[in-house]
């Protein structure tokens, strides 16, 4: 498990006592008779970027599911700020602060990065039901949404369409989208996937930054990333808990050696 560096500021290690955000106790789901997850804890803390990681078919995609409600689970509990999700629809979970992205870019191809990121601020803002109001209201939206488009370095691309943007500009707008929804904790599901490795190093960056004001639990493969930016990693196989700990922990793992190439060399 060796990676190659990454230009982004390196994870802190003091954030132990961070406060809990989102928790998950002996997390399981079954499919007609198979188990995909089974007895999962997790704890994903404020200002933290917790990493989950495994092969293929390892249960990563579930366990995201499962913890944003697309998915009820089959057994155990979810905690949200204190408050027990286990039942609540994904819609009321999304309300309360846990926002995720998809593996496949969700930006509106048609819209302007700025028009994107305004369409985003519709539902903090109280516009998003206010359908029979003029479009020029959402001009008032403007400077909010160009504060999310200058942290991000968008700002060249503001008049933009969403779909001229390269692969890596994509992401990073469906980032600041997710941003405009104001999360508490941000899901991101291999948020480097399909990048080149200019594009890589700023999504890298740009995690690290705004994972200094909220927890961010990411799903992903590029091992460089985890091993720079994450401050803690969870590894799964066959939809169990394998090892837990900083990404060197796990790395020096042989169980972690074994489940990822065959081998403990």
């Amino acid at each position: 498990m060796s990676a190659s560096p990454v230009m982004a500021q390196p994870a802190p290690s003091d954030q132990a006592g961070a406060p809990v955000v989102l928790t998950a106790r002996g997390l399981g789901r079954d499919f007609h008779g198979f188990t995909a997850v089974s007895n999962v804890d997790l704890d994903v803390r404020h200002a933290q970027i917790h990493a989950l990681i495994g092969p293929n078919g390892a249960g990563k995609t579930t366990v995201f599911n499962l913890l944003t409600k697309f998915l009820q689970p089959t057994r155990g509990q979810i905690e949200l700020l204190g408050t027990d999700i286990t039942r609540m629809k994904p819609e009321a979970v999304a309300r309360m602060g846990l926002v995720r992205s998809f593996q496949i870019s969700a930006v509106f191809p048609n819209l302007t990065v700025l028009e994107n990121v305004r369409v985003a601020l519709q539902r903090p803002d109280n516009l998003a039901t206010q359908f029979w109001l003029p479009m020029g209201v959402l001009d008032r939206l403007n400077d909010h949404a160009d504060s999310f488009i200058d942290r991000l370095g968008l700002a060249e691309y503001r008049d933009t369409r969403a779909g001229d943007l390269s692969y890596g500009r994509k992401r990073v707008l469906e980032i600041a989208t997710t941003l405009a929804l104001d999360p508490k904790v941000l899901l991101l599901d291999e948020p480097m996937a399909g990048m080149g490795q200019e594009d890589v190093q700023m999504v890298a960056a740009i995690i690290r930054d705004v994972a200094r004001e909220r927890a961010v639990l990411m799903v992903e493969h590029n091992l460089s990333v985890v091993a720079d930016i994450c401050d803690h990693v969870t590894v799964l196989q066959r939809g169990e808990i394998l090892a837990q700990g900083d990404y060197d922990t796990v790395a020096a793992d042989p169980r972690v050696r074994t489940a990822y190439m065959g081998t403990e060399d």
